[in-house]
């Protein structure tokens, strides 16, 4: 059997209505992650946390030391379950993650988190490139809107066009609801 983990990608207060960078759906997201690590913990998968902390002064979220840094309360880790600390978009950039899932002998990972476009997207890209089967549960998954060129693009469109990118090329892109169902079936 394959070795799995479940990756919880930066569900972290400032994402959250009252936070310093509020996402389009962060709570249904948080909600779908929480089922997630529930799943994990029920069947001994190790759940490894990312927290972003921004280094720089004036950045507008993660700041150390302040609440909007701290982990939701919707997905807390457990006592044990490994929490790695990164500063860069790519959870695997300058980090213990890929030592932590080799120790553990991970070859595949769930991957749920924040933001769909940004950390989730160089999460998804670069286990890929470390040879892991990924699995992306993209309801589990937030953004915002965006702007290019001066064109306003909605946080659900900018979902959908990663979502769809990284499941056609990265991993393999399910539900929460599928991806519980498949693992249900595979008890």
């Amino acid at each position: 059997m394959i070795k799995r983990a479940l990756l919880v990608v930066d569900i972290q207060n400032d994402y959250f209505p009252g936070g310093k960078w509020t996402l389009s759906g962060m709570n249904t997201a948080a909600d779908n992650a929480a089922k997630l690590v529930a799943a994990a913990r029920k069947v001994g998968d190790p759940v490894i946390f990312i927290q972003h902390e921004s280094l720089e002064a004036n950045a507008p979220y993660f700041l150390p030391g302040s609440p909007g840094i701290e982990i939701h309360a919707s997905v807390q880790p457990r006592d044990g379950e490994s929490v790695v600390v990164k500063h860069q978009i790519n959870s695997f950039r300058d980090t213990e993650l890929k030592a932590i899932l080799d120790r553990k002998g991970i070859k595949s990972l769930v991957v749920c988190g924040a933001m769909s476009h940004f950390c989730v997207d160089a999460a998804v890209r670069a286990a890929d490139d470390f040879g892991y089967a990924v699995t992306l549960i993209h309801d589990a998954c937030a953004t915002h809107d965006l702007e290019f060129n001066g064109t306003k693009i909605p946080a659900a469109q900018v979902h959908a066009a990663f979502m769809t990118a990284l499941g056609q090329g990265y991993a393999t892109a399910l539900t929460t609801a599928e991806f519980l169902k498949q693992e249900a079936k595979a008890a």
